[in-house]
Protein backbone atom coordinates (compact mmCIF):
# COMPACT_ATOMS: atom_id res chain seq x y z
CA UNK A 1 0.00 0.00 0.00
CA UNK A 2 1.27 2.92 -0.84
CA UNK A 3 1.66 5.45 2.44
CA UNK A 4 0.07 8.97 2.68
CA UNK A 5 0.42 11.38 5.05
CA UNK A 6 -1.87 11.79 7.87
CA UNK A 7 -1.71 14.44 10.94
CA UNK A 8 -2.86 13.47 14.35
CA UNK A 9 -3.01 15.51 17.58
CA UNK A 10 -3.74 13.98 20.29
CA UNK A 11 -3.05 14.40 24.18
CA UNK A 12 -5.02 14.20 27.33
CA UNK A 13 -8.38 15.45 28.05
CA UNK A 14 -8.62 19.38 28.45
CA UNK A 15 -5.30 19.54 27.00
CA UNK A 16 -6.70 21.76 24.35
CA UNK A 17 -6.34 19.47 21.38
CA UNK A 18 -9.58 19.89 19.71
CA UNK A 19 -9.19 23.66 19.49
CA UNK A 20 -5.24 23.06 18.08
CA UNK A 21 -7.06 20.30 15.66
CA UNK A 22 -9.50 22.47 14.16
CA UNK A 23 -6.73 25.14 13.47
CA UNK A 24 -4.24 23.48 11.89
CA UNK A 25 -7.27 21.04 9.94
CA UNK A 26 -8.01 24.57 8.23
CA UNK A 27 -4.63 26.00 7.89
CA UNK A 28 -3.52 22.80 5.83
CA UNK A 29 -6.98 22.14 4.25
CA UNK A 30 -7.83 19.34 6.22
CA UNK A 31 -10.94 17.30 7.32
CA UNK A 32 -10.87 15.47 11.39
CA UNK A 33 -11.17 12.24 12.55
CA UNK A 34 -12.47 12.28 15.89
CA UNK A 35 -10.43 9.79 17.51
CA UNK A 36 -12.55 9.49 20.58
CA UNK A 37 -14.62 6.29 22.39
CA UNK A 38 -17.65 8.34 22.63
CA UNK A 39 -18.06 11.21 20.56
CA UNK A 40 -19.24 8.26 17.81
CA UNK A 41 -22.05 8.19 20.33
CA UNK A 42 -25.30 10.08 19.91
CA UNK A 43 -26.72 11.76 22.85
CA UNK A 44 -23.87 12.22 24.52
CA UNK A 45 -23.05 15.39 24.33
CA UNK A 46 -21.88 17.64 27.05
CA UNK A 47 -19.90 14.91 28.83
CA UNK A 48 -18.05 14.05 25.52
CA UNK A 49 -16.69 17.61 24.65
CA UNK A 50 -18.19 17.63 20.97
CA UNK A 51 -17.76 20.27 18.39
CA UNK A 52 -20.37 22.64 18.33
CA UNK A 53 -22.14 24.19 15.42
CA UNK A 54 -19.38 26.58 15.18
CA UNK A 55 -16.77 24.27 14.93
CA UNK A 56 -18.83 21.59 12.90
CA UNK A 57 -19.73 24.14 10.27
CA UNK A 58 -15.86 25.89 9.78
CA UNK A 59 -14.49 22.28 9.74
CA UNK A 60 -15.73 18.98 8.01
CA UNK A 61 -15.80 16.29 11.21
CA UNK A 62 -15.96 12.33 10.75
CA UNK A 63 -16.83 9.73 13.09
CA UNK A 64 -19.24 11.96 15.22
CA UNK A 65 -22.82 11.04 16.24
CA UNK A 66 -22.74 7.78 14.02
CA UNK A 67 -23.84 5.15 16.60
CA UNK A 68 -26.51 4.85 19.08
CA UNK A 69 -24.96 4.45 22.94
CA UNK A 70 -26.06 0.46 23.23
CA UNK A 71 -23.90 -0.07 19.71
CA UNK A 72 -20.85 -1.95 20.62
CA UNK A 73 -17.78 -0.25 18.89
CA UNK A 74 -14.46 -1.96 19.15
CA UNK A 75 -10.91 -0.31 17.92
CA UNK A 76 -11.08 -2.74 14.85
CA UNK A 77 -14.76 -1.39 14.16
CA UNK A 78 -12.92 2.36 14.38
CA UNK A 79 -10.60 0.86 12.16
CA UNK A 80 -12.90 0.17 9.53
CA UNK A 81 -14.88 3.16 9.95
CA UNK A 82 -11.81 5.43 9.78
CA UNK A 83 -10.27 3.91 6.79
CA UNK A 84 -13.89 5.15 4.69
CA UNK A 85 -13.51 8.59 6.11
CA UNK A 86 -9.59 9.06 5.18
CA UNK A 87 -9.88 7.04 1.63
CA UNK A 88 -13.12 9.88 1.21
CA UNK A 89 -10.64 12.76 2.61
CA UNK A 90 -7.60 11.48 0.38
CA UNK A 91 -10.49 11.39 -2.56
CA UNK A 92 -11.15 15.43 -2.19
CA UNK A 93 -7.64 16.27 -2.03
CA UNK A 94 -7.50 16.68 1.38
CA UNK A 95 -5.53 16.01 4.59
CA UNK A 96 -7.11 13.85 7.74
CA UNK A 97 -6.31 15.35 10.50
CA UNK A 98 -7.08 12.88 13.53
CA UNK A 99 -7.94 14.33 16.74
CA UNK A 100 -8.94 12.49 20.10
CA UNK A 101 -7.43 10.99 23.63
CA UNK A 102 -8.34 7.24 22.61
CA UNK A 103 -4.88 6.29 22.00
CA UNK A 104 -5.51 2.68 20.85
CA UNK A 105 -8.20 3.58 18.17
CA UNK A 106 -5.26 5.99 16.50
CA UNK A 107 -2.54 3.23 17.04
CA UNK A 108 -5.05 0.44 15.43
CA UNK A 109 -5.61 2.40 12.39
CA UNK A 110 -1.92 3.21 12.09
CA UNK A 111 -0.73 -0.52 12.38
CA UNK A 112 -3.60 -2.70 12.16
CA UNK A 113 -4.39 -5.06 15.32
CA UNK A 114 -1.72 -7.95 14.50
CA UNK A 115 -3.70 -10.06 13.03
CA UNK A 116 -6.32 -10.43 15.86
CA UNK A 117 -9.54 -11.67 14.58
CA UNK A 118 -12.99 -10.15 14.75
CA UNK A 119 -15.42 -9.84 17.10
CA UNK A 120 -17.70 -12.97 17.57
CA UNK A 121 -20.84 -12.06 18.00
CA UNK A 122 -22.12 -14.97 20.11
CA UNK A 123 -18.73 -15.13 22.14
CA UNK A 124 -19.40 -11.86 23.04
CA UNK A 125 -23.35 -11.87 23.86
CA UNK A 126 -21.90 -14.81 26.31
CA UNK A 127 -19.40 -12.61 28.18
CA UNK A 128 -21.89 -9.68 28.33
CA UNK A 129 -24.55 -12.15 29.75
CA UNK A 130 -21.64 -13.32 32.30
CA UNK A 131 -21.37 -9.49 32.95
CA UNK A 132 -24.95 -9.35 33.53
CA UNK A 133 -25.26 -12.90 35.99
CA UNK A 134 -21.79 -12.48 37.65
CA UNK A 135 -20.82 -8.20 37.53
CA UNK A 136 -18.41 -6.62 35.93
CA UNK A 137 -15.74 -7.48 38.88
CA UNK A 138 -15.77 -11.25 38.05
CA UNK A 139 -14.96 -10.30 34.75
CA UNK A 140 -11.83 -8.23 35.76
CA UNK A 141 -10.74 -10.66 37.99
CA UNK A 142 -10.49 -13.38 35.25
CA UNK A 143 -8.85 -10.85 32.74
CA UNK A 144 -6.44 -10.61 35.43
CA UNK A 145 -5.63 -14.16 36.04
CA UNK A 146 -4.87 -14.83 32.14
CA UNK A 147 -3.58 -11.56 31.32
CA UNK A 148 -2.00 -9.68 34.28
CA UNK A 149 -0.83 -6.64 31.96
CA UNK A 150 -4.43 -6.03 30.48
CA UNK A 151 -5.90 -6.28 33.60
CA UNK A 152 -3.74 -3.72 35.26
CA UNK A 153 -4.44 -1.38 32.24
CA UNK A 154 -7.89 -1.72 31.71
CA UNK A 155 -10.11 0.20 34.48
CA UNK A 156 -12.87 -2.91 35.92
CA UNK A 157 -15.45 -0.30 35.05
CA UNK A 158 -14.36 -0.70 31.67
CA UNK A 159 -16.72 -3.57 30.48
CA UNK A 160 -16.25 -3.16 27.17
CA UNK A 161 -12.92 -3.42 26.67
CA UNK A 162 -12.48 -6.05 29.50
CA UNK A 163 -15.15 -8.18 27.31
CA UNK A 164 -12.89 -7.89 24.56
CA UNK A 165 -10.17 -8.93 25.90
CA UNK A 166 -11.30 -11.88 27.71
CA UNK A 167 -12.90 -12.69 23.82
CA UNK A 168 -9.48 -12.72 22.52
CA UNK A 169 -8.11 -15.07 24.67
CA UNK A 170 -10.85 -17.32 25.18
CA UNK A 171 -11.27 -17.23 20.83
CA UNK A 172 -7.45 -17.77 20.37
CA UNK A 173 -5.87 -18.72 23.47
CA UNK A 174 -3.49 -15.81 23.23
CA UNK A 175 -3.52 -12.78 25.49
CA UNK A 176 -4.49 -8.83 24.16
CA UNK A 177 -1.19 -8.03 25.52
CA UNK A 178 0.44 -10.35 22.95
CA UNK A 179 -2.18 -9.53 20.21
CA UNK A 180 -1.36 -5.78 21.09
CA UNK A 181 2.80 -6.71 21.52
CA UNK A 182 2.37 -7.98 17.65
CA UNK A 183 0.13 -4.87 16.35
CA UNK A 184 3.09 -2.39 17.85
CA UNK A 185 5.81 -4.60 15.63
CA UNK A 186 4.50 -3.69 12.54
CA UNK A 187 5.49 -0.77 10.41
CA UNK A 188 3.02 2.48 10.13
CA UNK A 189 0.30 2.08 6.88
CA UNK A 190 0.98 5.80 6.55
CA UNK A 191 3.25 8.40 6.89
CA UNK A 192 1.61 9.62 10.20
CA UNK A 193 2.59 13.19 12.27
CA UNK A 194 1.44 12.59 15.55
CA UNK A 195 2.32 15.34 17.82
CA UNK A 196 1.03 15.06 21.84
CA UNK A 197 -0.13 18.04 23.79
CA UNK A 198 0.74 18.01 27.02
CA UNK A 199 1.84 20.60 29.88
CA UNK A 200 5.06 20.42 31.50
CA UNK A 201 3.47 21.85 34.37
CA UNK A 202 0.94 19.06 35.44
CA UNK A 203 -0.69 21.44 37.29
CA UNK A 204 -1.51 23.80 34.70
CA UNK A 205 -3.39 21.04 33.38
CA UNK A 206 -5.24 19.92 36.19
CA UNK A 207 -6.71 23.23 36.62
CA UNK A 208 -7.90 23.07 33.22
CA UNK A 209 -9.96 19.97 34.05
CA UNK A 210 -11.36 21.66 36.83
CA UNK A 211 -12.23 24.72 34.81
CA UNK A 212 -13.42 22.37 32.39
CA UNK A 213 -15.93 20.33 34.35
CA UNK A 214 -17.37 23.40 35.47
CA UNK A 215 -18.28 24.92 32.35
CA UNK A 216 -19.74 21.45 31.71
CA UNK A 217 -21.93 21.27 34.79
CA UNK A 218 -22.57 25.46 33.86
CA UNK A 219 -23.73 23.94 29.82
CA UNK A 220 -26.56 21.55 31.52
CA UNK A 221 -24.72 17.88 32.15
CA UNK A 222 -26.61 16.92 34.86
CA UNK A 223 -29.54 17.81 32.79
CA UNK A 224 -28.05 15.61 29.91
CA UNK A 225 -27.56 12.77 32.38
CA UNK A 226 -31.06 12.83 33.59
CA UNK A 227 -32.83 12.71 30.45
CA UNK A 228 -30.23 10.03 28.76
CA UNK A 229 -31.35 8.08 32.23
CA UNK A 230 -34.96 8.57 31.52
CA UNK A 231 -34.78 7.24 28.29
CA UNK A 232 -33.10 4.29 29.63
CA UNK A 233 -29.74 4.86 27.61
CA UNK A 234 -27.64 4.06 30.90
CA UNK A 235 -29.98 0.75 31.13
CA UNK A 236 -29.33 -0.64 27.75
CA UNK A 237 -25.55 0.45 27.55
CA UNK A 238 -22.80 -0.43 29.80
CA UNK A 239 -20.32 1.66 27.69
CA UNK A 240 -22.59 4.73 28.55
CA UNK A 241 -23.15 3.89 32.09
CA UNK A 242 -19.53 3.35 32.65
CA UNK A 243 -18.60 6.70 30.67
CA UNK A 244 -16.32 9.47 32.85
CA UNK A 245 -18.70 12.13 32.91
CA UNK A 246 -21.85 10.18 33.66
CA UNK A 247 -21.52 7.67 35.74
CA UNK A 248 -20.09 10.03 38.77
CA UNK A 249 -22.95 11.98 37.84
CA UNK A 250 -25.75 9.01 38.00
CA UNK A 251 -25.82 8.70 42.03
CA UNK A 252 -27.41 12.22 42.11
CA UNK A 253 -30.58 10.95 40.23
CA UNK A 254 -31.59 8.60 43.64
CA UNK A 255 -29.96 10.73 45.90
CA UNK A 256 -26.48 8.94 46.83
CA UNK A 257 -24.72 11.98 46.33
CA UNK A 258 -25.29 15.96 45.54
CA UNK A 259 -24.15 17.65 42.75
CA UNK A 260 -21.39 19.14 44.47
CA UNK A 261 -19.91 15.79 45.61
CA UNK A 262 -20.29 14.47 41.80
CA UNK A 263 -18.46 17.45 40.64
CA UNK A 264 -15.39 16.63 43.04
CA UNK A 265 -15.71 12.99 42.24
CA UNK A 266 -15.74 13.76 38.13
CA UNK A 267 -12.68 16.02 38.41
CA UNK A 268 -10.90 13.71 40.43
CA UNK A 269 -11.64 11.03 38.07
CA UNK A 270 -10.57 13.13 34.88
CA UNK A 271 -7.84 13.91 36.26
CA UNK A 272 -6.32 10.35 36.96
CA UNK A 273 -7.83 9.43 33.14
CA UNK A 274 -5.51 12.37 31.73
CA UNK A 275 -2.52 10.65 34.04
CA UNK A 276 -3.71 6.99 32.22
CA UNK A 277 -3.33 9.42 28.77
CA UNK A 278 -0.17 10.75 29.13
CA UNK A 279 1.25 7.37 30.30
CA UNK A 280 -0.02 5.98 27.44
CA UNK A 281 1.38 8.31 24.58
CA UNK A 282 4.71 9.51 26.02
CA UNK A 283 4.95 5.04 25.70
CA UNK A 284 4.97 4.99 21.77
CA UNK A 285 7.69 5.76 20.22
CA UNK A 286 6.20 7.18 17.20
CA UNK A 287 4.24 10.65 19.05
CA UNK A 288 5.69 13.48 19.46
CA UNK A 289 5.56 15.72 22.37
CA UNK A 290 4.23 19.41 21.79
CA UNK A 291 4.30 21.75 24.68
CA UNK A 292 1.75 24.09 25.56
CA UNK A 293 3.43 25.48 28.07
CA UNK A 294 7.26 26.84 28.39
CA UNK A 295 9.11 28.35 31.32
CA UNK A 296 6.85 31.05 31.75
CA UNK A 297 3.90 29.31 31.63
CA UNK A 298 1.35 28.60 29.29
CA UNK A 299 2.17 29.93 25.68
CA UNK A 300 -0.77 31.67 23.83
CA UNK A 301 -2.47 29.41 21.61
CA UNK A 302 -1.37 31.33 18.57
CA UNK A 303 2.31 30.15 19.46
CA UNK A 304 1.07 26.71 20.17
CA UNK A 305 -0.75 26.38 16.42
CA UNK A 306 2.97 27.60 14.83
CA UNK A 307 4.83 25.52 17.23
CA UNK A 308 2.09 22.34 15.79
CA UNK A 309 2.38 23.49 12.32
CA UNK A 310 5.93 23.68 12.09
CA UNK A 311 6.31 20.00 14.00
CA UNK A 312 3.50 18.59 11.22
CA UNK A 313 5.48 20.34 8.16
CA UNK A 314 9.14 18.67 9.64
CA UNK A 315 7.14 15.25 9.86
CA UNK A 316 5.55 15.04 6.76
CA UNK A 317 7.45 16.96 3.54
CA UNK A 318 4.37 16.74 1.76
CA UNK A 319 2.84 19.33 3.42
Amino acid sequence: MQKRGILAIVGPTASGKSALAEELACHFDGEIVSCDSMQVYRGLDIGTAKPDSFSRARVRYHLVDVLNPETAFSAMDYRAAAETAVSEIFDRGRLPVFCGGTGLYLETFLRGDGGAPAADPALRRALLDEAEEKGAAALHAELCRVDPAAGAAIHPANVRRVIRALELYRATGVTKTEWDARAAALPPRYEAAVLCLTYTDRSLLYRRIDERVDAMMAAGLFDEVRRLAEAGVFRRSPTAAAAIGYKELLPCLDGRATVAEATAQLKQATRRYAKRQITWFSARPYVTPLFADGPGGPLKFEEIVNNAAAAAKSLLPML
